[in-house]
Protein backbone atom coordinates (compact mmCIF):
# COMPACT_ATOMS: atom_id res chain seq x y z
CA UNK A 1 0.00 0.00 0.00
CA UNK A 2 1.29 3.27 -1.33
CA UNK A 3 0.46 6.66 0.71
CA UNK A 4 0.80 10.01 -0.90
CA UNK A 5 2.21 11.80 1.69
CA UNK A 6 1.85 15.73 2.42
CA UNK A 7 4.76 18.48 2.68
CA UNK A 8 6.92 17.07 5.63
CA UNK A 9 7.26 13.32 4.23
CA UNK A 10 4.99 11.89 6.71
CA UNK A 11 1.75 10.95 7.58
CA UNK A 12 0.62 13.16 10.70
CA UNK A 13 -1.45 11.74 13.43
CA UNK A 14 -5.01 13.68 13.75
CA UNK A 15 -4.96 17.35 15.45
CA UNK A 16 -4.46 16.54 18.33
CA UNK A 17 -6.72 19.03 21.12
CA UNK A 18 -6.18 19.65 25.14
CA UNK A 19 -9.31 17.96 25.97
CA UNK A 20 -7.66 14.72 23.99
CA UNK A 21 -8.45 11.85 26.50
CA UNK A 22 -6.69 8.40 26.01
CA UNK A 23 -9.30 6.24 27.22
CA UNK A 24 -12.35 8.28 26.55
CA UNK A 25 -11.88 10.03 23.07
CA UNK A 26 -13.64 7.87 20.20
CA UNK A 27 -11.43 7.73 17.26
CA UNK A 28 -11.16 10.10 14.53
CA UNK A 29 -11.19 9.51 10.91
CA UNK A 30 -7.64 9.27 9.34
CA UNK A 31 -7.14 12.19 6.59
CA UNK A 32 -4.85 10.79 3.87
CA UNK A 33 -5.58 9.64 -0.29
CA UNK A 34 -4.29 6.19 -1.81
CA UNK A 35 -2.03 8.23 -4.35
CA UNK A 36 0.75 7.39 -7.36
CA UNK A 37 2.87 4.95 -6.23
CA UNK A 38 5.77 6.65 -8.22
CA UNK A 39 4.71 9.86 -6.65
CA UNK A 40 7.56 11.96 -4.16
CA UNK A 41 7.15 10.64 -1.27
CA UNK A 42 9.62 13.03 1.00
CA UNK A 43 10.51 16.75 -0.02
CA UNK A 44 13.37 18.40 1.47
CA UNK A 45 15.30 21.55 0.99
CA UNK A 46 19.20 22.14 1.34
CA UNK A 47 20.31 22.01 5.06
CA UNK A 48 20.40 25.59 6.91
CA UNK A 49 23.03 26.37 8.94
CA UNK A 50 21.22 26.36 12.69
CA UNK A 51 22.27 29.05 15.04
CA UNK A 52 21.63 30.66 18.33
CA UNK A 53 21.32 27.42 20.30
CA UNK A 54 18.47 25.81 19.19
CA UNK A 55 18.43 22.29 17.83
CA UNK A 56 15.82 21.48 14.14
CA UNK A 57 14.12 18.04 14.11
CA UNK A 58 11.51 16.54 12.14
CA UNK A 59 9.22 13.51 11.82
CA UNK A 60 9.07 11.23 8.69
CA UNK A 61 8.21 7.39 7.56
CA UNK A 62 9.06 5.33 5.42
CA UNK A 63 7.73 2.23 3.61
CA UNK A 64 9.69 -0.48 1.65
CA UNK A 65 7.29 -3.56 1.09
CA UNK A 66 9.79 -5.62 -1.60
CA UNK A 67 12.74 -6.14 0.12
CA UNK A 68 14.85 -9.46 -0.78
CA UNK A 69 15.56 -9.81 3.27
CA UNK A 70 15.02 -7.52 6.17
CA UNK A 71 18.23 -6.30 5.88
CA UNK A 72 17.40 -4.75 2.07
CA UNK A 73 14.28 -3.25 2.88
CA UNK A 74 15.62 -1.55 6.02
CA UNK A 75 18.19 -0.08 3.17
CA UNK A 76 15.47 1.17 1.13
CA UNK A 77 13.22 2.67 3.81
CA UNK A 78 16.27 4.88 4.67
CA UNK A 79 16.95 5.92 1.63
CA UNK A 80 13.92 6.84 1.28
CA UNK A 81 14.04 8.91 4.51
CA UNK A 82 17.00 10.83 3.70
CA UNK A 83 19.39 8.74 5.43
CA UNK A 84 21.19 6.92 3.33
CA UNK A 85 23.77 8.38 2.99
CA UNK A 86 24.13 9.35 6.55
CA UNK A 87 25.91 7.81 9.53
CA UNK A 88 23.68 7.61 12.03
CA UNK A 89 23.24 7.55 15.96
CA UNK A 90 20.13 5.73 17.23
CA UNK A 91 19.05 7.84 20.03
CA UNK A 92 17.74 6.44 23.00
CA UNK A 93 16.07 7.78 26.25
CA UNK A 94 12.85 10.08 26.49
CA UNK A 95 14.58 13.43 26.67
CA UNK A 96 15.63 15.31 24.01
CA UNK A 97 18.43 18.05 23.76
CA UNK A 98 17.54 21.35 25.37
CA UNK A 99 16.80 24.18 22.63
CA UNK A 100 14.54 21.23 20.13
CA UNK A 101 12.28 22.93 17.87
CA UNK A 102 10.26 21.58 15.04
CA UNK A 103 11.60 21.92 11.50
CA UNK A 104 10.75 20.80 8.50
CA UNK A 105 12.97 17.82 6.14
CA UNK A 106 16.57 18.98 4.59
CA UNK A 107 18.59 17.21 2.74
CA UNK A 108 22.15 16.39 4.35
CA UNK A 109 25.28 16.25 3.01
CA UNK A 110 27.12 12.62 2.04
CA UNK A 111 28.28 11.27 5.55
CA UNK A 112 26.83 13.87 8.12
CA UNK A 113 26.12 12.38 11.60
CA UNK A 114 22.74 12.20 12.42
CA UNK A 115 21.12 11.41 16.00
CA UNK A 116 18.01 9.26 15.04
CA UNK A 117 15.42 7.98 17.38
CA UNK A 118 13.75 5.48 15.32
CA UNK A 119 10.59 3.18 15.34
CA UNK A 120 11.09 -0.21 12.76
CA UNK A 121 8.49 -2.93 12.32
CA UNK A 122 8.72 -5.76 9.92
CA UNK A 123 6.77 -8.16 8.08
CA UNK A 124 7.08 -10.92 6.05
CA UNK A 125 4.58 -12.48 2.87
CA UNK A 126 1.99 -11.58 5.33
CA UNK A 127 0.03 -9.76 7.61
CA UNK A 128 0.35 -5.51 8.65
CA UNK A 129 2.98 -3.84 10.89
CA UNK A 130 2.73 0.47 11.59
CA UNK A 131 5.82 2.49 13.30
CA UNK A 132 4.94 5.92 15.02
CA UNK A 133 7.14 8.46 16.72
CA UNK A 134 6.10 11.75 18.57
CA UNK A 135 7.38 14.48 20.10
CA UNK A 136 6.27 17.00 22.62
CA UNK A 137 6.91 19.84 24.27
CA UNK A 138 6.82 20.27 28.03
CA UNK A 139 7.13 22.37 31.01
CA UNK A 140 9.22 21.13 34.24
CA UNK A 141 6.84 21.85 37.67
CA UNK A 142 10.10 24.55 38.25
CA UNK A 143 8.98 26.39 34.99
CA UNK A 144 12.25 24.66 33.10
CA UNK A 145 11.19 24.46 29.35
CA UNK A 146 12.16 20.81 27.49
CA UNK A 147 10.87 18.52 25.32
CA UNK A 148 10.47 14.52 24.90
CA UNK A 149 10.22 11.84 22.11
CA UNK A 150 8.11 8.55 22.39
CA UNK A 151 8.27 5.66 19.81
CA UNK A 152 6.25 2.45 19.05
CA UNK A 153 6.41 -0.26 16.40
CA UNK A 154 3.19 -2.35 16.68
CA UNK A 155 2.42 -5.35 14.48
CA UNK A 156 -1.05 -4.22 13.34
CA UNK A 157 -3.06 -1.18 12.32
CA UNK A 158 -1.31 2.76 11.86
CA UNK A 159 -4.12 3.72 14.01
CA UNK A 160 -3.86 0.90 17.26
CA UNK A 161 -0.38 2.33 16.44
CA UNK A 162 -0.85 5.70 17.45
CA UNK A 163 -3.40 4.87 20.53
CA UNK A 164 -0.41 3.05 21.89
CA UNK A 165 1.81 5.93 20.74
CA UNK A 166 0.03 8.25 22.93
CA UNK A 167 -0.17 6.61 25.60
CA UNK A 168 3.57 5.75 26.03
CA UNK A 169 4.32 9.64 25.65
CA UNK A 170 1.74 10.18 28.19
CA UNK A 171 3.23 7.68 30.58
CA UNK A 172 6.92 9.63 30.11
CA UNK A 173 5.40 13.09 30.96
CA UNK A 174 3.52 11.37 33.92
CA UNK A 175 6.79 9.81 35.20
CA UNK A 176 8.79 13.35 34.77
CA UNK A 177 5.92 14.85 36.03
CA UNK A 178 5.62 17.11 32.78
CA UNK A 179 3.20 18.98 31.47
CA UNK A 180 2.58 20.26 27.71
CA UNK A 181 3.04 23.35 26.59
CA UNK A 182 0.49 25.30 24.69
CA UNK A 183 0.45 27.60 22.03
CA UNK A 184 -0.86 30.94 22.63
CA UNK A 185 -4.53 29.76 21.07
CA UNK A 186 -4.45 26.84 23.53
CA UNK A 187 -3.31 24.01 21.52
CA UNK A 188 -0.70 21.43 22.65
CA UNK A 189 2.45 21.69 21.51
CA UNK A 190 2.93 18.15 20.19
CA UNK A 191 3.12 16.06 17.10
CA UNK A 192 3.31 12.71 16.02
CA UNK A 193 3.98 10.74 12.63
CA UNK A 194 2.18 6.94 11.92
CA UNK A 195 2.93 4.81 8.86
CA UNK A 196 1.58 1.30 8.03
CA UNK A 197 3.26 -1.87 5.97
CA UNK A 198 1.14 -4.30 3.96
CA UNK A 199 2.91 -7.64 3.28
CA UNK A 200 3.85 -8.62 0.21
CA UNK A 201 4.25 -12.47 -1.28
CA UNK A 202 7.33 -13.82 -1.08
CA UNK A 203 8.55 -9.95 0.03
CA UNK A 204 10.30 -8.47 3.58
CA UNK A 205 8.83 -5.33 4.02
CA UNK A 206 9.93 -2.83 6.74
CA UNK A 207 8.10 0.30 7.48
CA UNK A 208 10.07 3.35 9.57
CA UNK A 209 8.88 6.47 11.47
CA UNK A 210 12.14 8.63 12.63
CA UNK A 211 12.59 11.48 14.29
CA UNK A 212 16.12 13.68 12.78
CA UNK A 213 18.04 15.41 14.42
CA UNK A 214 21.11 16.32 12.46
CA UNK A 215 22.72 18.99 14.40
CA UNK A 216 22.20 17.72 17.49
CA UNK A 217 25.55 16.70 18.04
CA UNK A 218 27.19 19.72 17.70
CA UNK A 219 25.44 21.73 20.50
CA UNK A 220 23.49 21.75 23.29
CA UNK A 221 25.67 18.74 25.33
CA UNK A 222 24.93 19.45 28.59
CA UNK A 223 23.54 23.10 28.79
CA UNK A 224 20.06 22.16 30.59
CA UNK A 225 19.22 22.68 33.68
CA UNK A 226 19.80 18.96 36.33
CA UNK A 227 17.12 17.46 37.46
CA UNK A 228 17.86 15.15 41.27
CA UNK A 229 14.43 12.86 42.26
CA UNK A 230 15.48 13.82 46.07
CA UNK A 231 16.84 17.16 45.90
CA UNK A 232 14.77 18.97 43.20
CA UNK A 233 16.13 20.82 40.49
CA UNK A 234 19.38 23.34 39.51
CA UNK A 235 19.63 24.97 36.80
CA UNK A 236 22.81 25.79 35.38
CA UNK A 237 24.79 28.22 37.59
CA UNK A 238 21.70 28.13 40.20
CA UNK A 239 20.83 26.97 43.27
CA UNK A 240 19.10 24.03 43.96
CA UNK A 241 15.46 23.85 44.16
CA UNK A 242 12.10 22.58 45.99
CA UNK A 243 11.00 18.72 46.39
CA UNK A 244 10.34 18.09 42.38
CA UNK A 245 8.01 15.20 43.03
CA UNK A 246 9.66 12.70 40.10
CA UNK A 247 7.91 9.74 41.88
CA UNK A 248 4.66 10.25 39.04
CA UNK A 249 1.77 11.41 40.83
CA UNK A 250 -0.12 11.31 37.62
CA UNK A 251 -1.80 14.89 38.29
CA UNK A 252 0.16 16.35 35.24
CA UNK A 253 -1.54 18.22 32.08
CA UNK A 254 -0.94 16.04 29.17
CA UNK A 255 -3.53 17.76 27.13
CA UNK A 256 -4.05 15.59 24.62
Amino acid sequence: MRVTIPLGGYRPCNPVYPAFDELTAHRRNMDFSIGNPSATRNQRKSAPRTGGGSIAGWLMTAVAPFGENEEHALDQALVELGLGDARLIQGEGAMLPIGFEPGTPQDLPMGTLVECHLSKATVHSSGIASAGVAWALCVTPEGDECAIVSTMSHQGSMEECEIELRRNLQRKLGNRDLELRKSESGRALFECAVDEIEAQEGFHGVVLAALILPNSLNIGGSSGPTRSRNLGVSSVGGSLGGPSGLGGSGQSDFGF
